[in-house]
């Protein structure tokens, strides 16, 4: 039980201190797709955590419903008989009911994760087989026009996906901000951005109050906006793409679940492109990224391996 409640304490102490941390590195999108790592990382090792002690729990529970108190036969488990007297088989069928429902919570959790899912992949499928009915397909191009007053591009997944771009834009845009922006969609696509952003958001629905899950899914989708924007400018210069991206920085709303050039993070973005961080800047954020990396990885082993320790040593001085 002791290493269930060390990886509980564990989820939350990154839970509640990370996500600050972690704006402070990546805002700036100095290296945007370290920073989509580590973000995700993060997120991905307080969930594991959380299963993971739920995991310990219930084995302990299993293994030792035959001997009852001896879950609690811990030092902690010590230290709290003496403030709250003997533990029996009342306290077992305590935690065996604290244990069915933390078992039906994430059961609950994982079902509203899965149809947040599930929805917006259905409203992203939906949108890309409507633009291909309404729209016309540029001539030499993989890209879906619709006659729009407003200037937009975007991209959504589908089968197959489709890249849109509204007339406004085409007459708003010369022709190497044009490619511009759809190298710049195509990166979505290539990367499959439009995972890690339907996961992180589903997290972010599922779990509103967690910080971590709401301010990792809008870090992610703008670092990966930056990501793309990254691929532009290796192909069309940062001139070029800054240029498009403040002719269609004054555009409406993108539809839901769409990836656009200016989806989010427009004015980091623009600041990013017309002042590119130094060298030394960014190898000082890739040094503190990866720390940063490293500890979340071994951080939950750590703390299973400490924890099992300290009970052995404890055990022996007792013994």
């Amino acid at each position: 039980m002791s290493v269930a409640v060390c990886l509980v304490l564990y989820g939350f102490t990154v839970a509640v201190f990370g996500p600050r941390l972690l704006a402070r590195l990546t805002r700036a999108g100095v290296t945007p797709r370290l920073g989509v790592a580590v973000w995700l990382i993060t997120i991905a090792s307080v969930v594991l955590s959380w299963v993971t002690a739920a995991g310990f729990l219930a084995v302990e529970l299993v293994n030792d419903w035959n001997r009852p108190g001896h879950l609690l036969s811990s030092c902690f488990a010590a230290l709290r008989d003496v403030a709250l007297g003997r533990h029996g088989l009342l306290v077992q069928f305590g935690l065996l009911g604290l244990a069915i429902a933390a078992a039906a919570a994430l059961a609950v959790l994982a079902g509203k994760l899965a149809r947040a899912l599930l929805s917006a992949r259905t409203l992203t499928h939906q949108h890309a087989r409507m633009a291909r009915i309404v729209g016309h397909r540029m001539p030499g191009q993989d890209v879906l026009v619709l006659d729009a007053p407003e200037p937009l591009a975007y991209c959504v997944a589908g089968r197959p996906h489709a890249i849109v771009v509204t007339s406004a834009a085409l007459g708003a845009l010369d022709d190497r901000q044009l490619n511009a922006v759809l190298s710049h969609e195509r990166a979505h696509l290539a990367g499959r951005h439009h995972l890690l952003v339907a996961v992180t958001r589903g997290l972010a629905v599922t779990l509103p109050r967690i910080e971590l899950f709401t301010a990792g899914a809008q870090q992610v989708a703008q670092l990966l906006e930056m990501c793309a924007d990254d691929v532009a400018v290796r192909s069309h210069g940062a001139r070029t793409v800054l240029g498009a991206l403040l002719v269609l920085s004054n555009a409406g709303r993108l539809p839901a679940g769409a990836l656009g050039a200016t989806g989010v993070g427009v004015l980091a973005r623009v600041e990013r492109l017309a002042a590119p961080p130094g060298a030394v800047r960014r190898w000082r954020t890739r040094l503190l990224l990866t720390a940063v990396a490293a500890l979340l990885l071994a951080g939950p082993v750590l703390t299973g391996l400490f924890t099992t320790a300290g009970l052995a040593l404890c055990g022996s001085v007792i013994g």
